[in-house]
């Protein structure tokens, strides 16, 4: 993807536009945390080849704001997405033309900040041949389309949990190997702490008073704090408002380091390749991160 990418666009603007849609388009279809697993390397890979050191933060961190809004979509575009989508029983046609403006505005902006700051300088890479297991690529194109099936309840989620695991197991036992089963623990754990929170009469009325005021404010500010997955969780069992809430925790997503996992994640990636360059990289990223949030608020909150 890496040579194609260089070879069908040849300069260095067009091909950091390609990376970033590529997470876009990823982030919809694969949620927001393995689209940048997937193609945060993809950007390094043509980056490094092609010598232009100097657009990878920028790259990295256009990646990271296409993921985190790129996958507000679509129900299984951010974990916080599917969660409130199942929790509320969110119609998918409701979802999609709640999300729609805050996408598309993101799309643009995204698009302006790529045109201005990367340059269409030329750019090459060798043509190593690469060649693909057709039958592997083939059984995972089948086991995405079943996880598609069972998001849009057109297919019991027992099922797949039952033959997924199972053709991995024979298929790409090390994939299951590296889940981050953690990170599950991590969620079961936030729901039976929101679930008690819920119950406890004083933090109820508080959070339902602060949400009744402004929901999407004060979901998109706390997530600055605790993250967005954490933020959905916690405040959807004091408001029914369920357009504000989703809207809230989707752009909530840019702002700080710790709004999201998946800006955790493009850090960790980043300064892996690049040593050092810790305290730029967090500069640069602030920057665009707030000021993205607070052009998508303004507008979000006119509406």
């Amino acid at each position: 993807m890496a040579q194609k990418i260089v070879q069908c666009f040849k300069t260095a603007r067009i091909s950091v536009l390609a990376l970033v849609y590529i997470t876009f388009i990823g982030s919809m279809l694969i949620a927001n945390d393995m689209a940048l697993l997937t193609f945060l390397p993809l950007g390094y890979f043509v980056l490094n080849e092609t010598g232009k050191h100097k657009y990878m933060a920028f790259t990295f961190i256009m990646q990271n704001i296409a993921a985190n809004l790129g996958g507000m979509l679509t129900p299984f575009g951010n974990p916080q997405n599917l969660y409130l989508y199942t929790k509320f029983n969110i119609p998918t046609d409701e979802f999609v033309s709640i999300m729609l403006l805050p996408f598309l505005l993101s799309v643009a902006l995204i698009t302006l900040c790529c045109c201005v700051f990367v340059k269409a300088e030329p750019m090459q890479v060798s043509g190593e041949s690469v060649v693909l297991d057709k039958k592997r690529v083939a059984i995972y194109l089948v086991l995405f389309a079943l996880a598609i099936a069972i998001v849009f309840r057109g297919i019991p989620y027992g099922i797949g949990l039952v033959i997924i695991p199972a053709v991995l197991l024979f298929v790409d036992r090390k994939a299951l190997a590296e889940v981050d089963y953690g990170l599950l623990l991590t969620f079961v754990f936030f729901f039976i702490f929101s679930g008690n929170m819920a119950r406890i009469a004083p933090i109820r009325e508080f959070f339902s008073f602060l949400l009744d005021k402004n929901t999407l404010l004060v979901s998109t500010l706390s997530c600055q704090f605790i993250s967005n997955v954490p933020s959905a969780i916690l405040l959807s069992q004091f408001t029914q408002n369920y357009s504000d809430l989703l809207v809230g925790v989707n752009i909530g997503g840019v702002g700080s380091l710790i709004a999201s996992l998946a800006s955790l994640i493009t850090f960790r990636e980043y300064v892996k390749h690049n040593p050092g360059q810790a305290g730029r990289y967090i500069c640069l990223f602030s920057l665009f991160n707030f000021g993205f949030l607070g052009i998508l608020l303004a507008v979000m909150s006119l509406i």
